[in-house]
């Protein structure tokens, strides 16, 4: 599974309009229904949200990566955003999220759930790439790094 599998240009979004936890997963939420991607916001938002509130997904190194299932998802689905000044998402080194990664799933789809927050771990463990990540002035330069970090080395 690549990350440009399950996630569309048109759910990256720099910046995000939202300084607030809750706010920015909501508006993150709204670009995949936006885009079509997902058929009940509502729902899905209370998911992530109940989610959050069992415990914090900033996971640390400025990344939070809200997630949850939801019924009326047929496929694995992204949204990516840059908020437009650092937000506070109760992070596990106490530090401001630069970077949300939202990611939806059907239920049935749990193998597939967690690998894919695997690769995202795995992509901003670099540092080089978290930063230029975090530096992306749009939306298309951000999802552009993505597509790069999942591309083959060629030696």
């Amino acid at each position: 599974m690549n990350i440009t599998d399950i996630l569309s240009p048109a759910a990256v979004k720099v910046p995000l309009v939202n300084t607030e936890k809750r706010a920015a997963i909501e508006e993150l939420v709204d670009l995949l229904a936006e885009a079509g991607l997902i058929q009940d916001a509502e729902g899905l938002k209370r998911v992530v949200w109940e989610r959050e509130q069992q415990r914090s997904t900033g996971i640390g190194d400025g990344l939070a990566i809200p997630h949850g299932k939801i019924e009326s998802s047929q496929d694995l689905v992204m949204a990516i955003g840059i908020p437009t000044e650092p937000i506070d998402f109760d992070a596990l080194d106490e530090q401001p999220v630069e970077l949300i990664v939202l990611l939806a799933s059907p239920p049935t789809r749990t193998a597939d759930h967690i690998q894919a927050l695997g690769k995202i771990s795995r992509i901003m463990s670099d540092p080089n790439f978290r930063n230029a990540a975090y530096s992306a002035t749009s939306a298309e330069t951000l999802y552009q790094l993505f597509r790069e970090a999942e591309k083959p080395v060629t030696s």
